[in-house]
């Protein structure tokens, strides 16, 4: 399933990161790295869906 596009909180949602830690689940890797634990995966798929939408972590977190 292809990423959302856009930056608003829709996009920024469990599905996007779901899609991320599925693939890592499937072979072991997000892109070109290779998280050891699931909390890694998981932690990486949400730098990468906030980077994609435009937006840093510190300021989701507050939102």
């Amino acid at each position: 399933m292809p990423l959302k596009k856009g930056s608003s909180q829709s996009v920024v949602n469990i599905i996007n990161i779901k899609t991320f830690v599925d693939d890592w689940k499937k072979d072991g890797s997000i892109g070109i790295s290779h998280p050891s634990t699931k909390e890694k995966a998981v932690k990486q798929a949400v730098a990468i869906v906030l980077t994609k939408a435009g937006k840093s972590r510190n300021a989701h977190a507050g939102a």
